[in-house]
């Protein structure tokens, strides 16, 4: 098994691409040209990121360890963000994936209200390979069974779990989305039982809204390039959330990453879900 600063060398080389801002609405309101370089030194002991976008200084990092509020997954992806989610303080974290000479990353961002203030679409490929991109997202993209394998990780470093994973995501005869999630044990000899949650959701344009409970509205955005962005509408304190993104690398091949934080608003898991329509 991969260290995780091992993991994090997956992601050595010379990034070119772009930050796009969206608005909550997933209004497109800026796009910016970056190149984002990660260099190993002293034998790869420290990592240097050096990132230059058009109009704006550089940001330049040293890394010698990782931890705090990042992990990684064995093929470099990862994500980075608050591990304490606070009363009347900004919140947000990233989630990305890496897939041969591609990257793929999400921002989301929420105000000191909680609520859902900004979204950042980044998307990379390795200098000198191509730069192919997916289409946007697409309901039709989505709809179907999908099955998979899912890796938590924990913020503690205690063992992973790996367990299989059903999606079905259908719609109703009046236009509404039905989604359910079906997850169970594969590493444990049935330690975990199988469970299903269902949901419904209302489809307006690119946003899908699981409406159900007013308290605790969760909306994803369908976005270029294949992603999709899951978030609260408005983050509170003393409740359970998610933050999760989803990257159609090839029609039938999509995966799915989720930052989950307990009731006491502290950062607990990571898990990355590859699955495939069936």
């Amino acid at each position: 098994m991969k260290s995780q600063w091992e993991c994090f060398l997956q992601n050595l080389g010379v990034w070119e691409g772009s930050f796009t801002n969206f608005s909550p609405q997933g209004t497109l309101l800026n796009d910016t040209s970056s190149r984002l370089s990660l260099e190993g030194l002293n034998n790869n002991q420290t990592v240097r990121l050096t990132l230059s976008r058009s109009g704006k200084d550089d940001v330049i990092r040293e890394f010698m360890s990782v931890g705090g509020g990042l992990l990684f997954f064995e093929n470099g992806s990862f994500s980075e963000g608050l591990i304490q989610l606070g009363p009347f303080s900004e919140f947000g974290a990233e989630l990305a994936f890496v897939h041969e000479n591609r990257r793929l990353r999400l921002v989301q961002l929420f105000d000191k209200n909680g609520h859902l203030n900004g979204l950042t679409l980044i998307r990379e490929h390795l200098a000198g390979t191509p730069a192919t991109e997916r289409p946007p997202l697409q309901i039709n993209d989505l709809l179907g069974e999908w099955r998979g394998q899912a890796v938590t990780i924990y913020r503690d470093l205690r063992s992973s779990d790996i367990y299989s994973t059903t999606l079905k995501i259908q719609l109703d005869d009046t236009g509404r989305l039905i989604q359910s999630t079906s997850f169970g044990d594969v590493s444990r000899q049935a330690a975990l039982r199988l469970r299903t949650i269902t949901s419904t959701a209302t489809i307006k344009g690119s946003i899908i809204l699981f409406d159900q409970d007013p308290e605790k509205q969760v909306q994803v955005l369908l976005l270029p390039d294949g992603a999709s962005v899951t978030s609260p509408l408005q983050v509170l304190l003393r409740q359970s959330l998610f933050l999760e993104a989803g990257w159609l690398i090839q029609p039938n091949l999509r995966q799915r990453m989720i930052r989950s934080y307990n009731d006491k608003g502290e950062w607990v898991s990571l898990t990355l879900v590859t699955e495939e329509k069936v």
